[in-house]
């Protein structure tokens, strides 16, 4: 009797019988931490608002957030501004009913999100515009005058 080990041609030692397609403890952990999370939020069952993105754009004048939310009304919205934070948050339900001979068929639907930005100190929250237009919540943040940035100037020396 012989005390060799056969080598696969792949040169590799490992067991090749018939649990290879049974997922290892290590495998198994790895494809849950691995998953695309964002798969599991646009599947079929969530059909709500997700998180909109925001573009933040600061100037020499003001602080310009624009919010990606389409498919909704000015009056869908709530922005409120507690000690330096601003809220936007919205709400929407649906709710549909269609009848027929023998039937009622009845859907509904709620969405919501908030998301919340810290204000920085040279945000003159008194003048803070908000505009909605083509799916884009534009809000503007104008800087206190004492914030705003001056232009070079030369200094005489006296």
């Amino acid at each position: 009797m012989s005390n060799l080990v056969t080598v696969p041609k792949n040169g590799s030692l490992a067991n090749t019988n018939s649990n290879a397609n049974f997922p290892t403890w290590s495998n198994w952990l790895d494809d849950i931490f691995n998953r695309d999370l964002q798969s599991v939020f646009t599947s079929n069952f969530n059909t709500g608002i997700t998180l909109p993105k925001v573009n933040i754009k600061e100037t020499a004048d003001d602080f310009m957030v624009e919010m990606a939310v389409p498919g909704l009304k000015k009056s869908d919205f709530r922005l409120d501004l507690d000690n330096q934070v601003l809220s936007v948050s919205t709400e929407t339900k649906e709710e549909n009913e269609h009848k027929g001979e023998n039937y009622t068929r009845r859907e509904f639907g709620y969405s919501s999100f908030k998301r919340t930005f810290t204000l920085p100190e040279s945000v003159n929250d008194e003048k803070i515009n908000v505009n909605y237009n083509d799916g884009i919540l534009s809000i503007l943040l104008p800087k206190r005058e004492e914030a705003k940035q001056k232009p070079a100037r030369s200094i005489k020396i006296s």
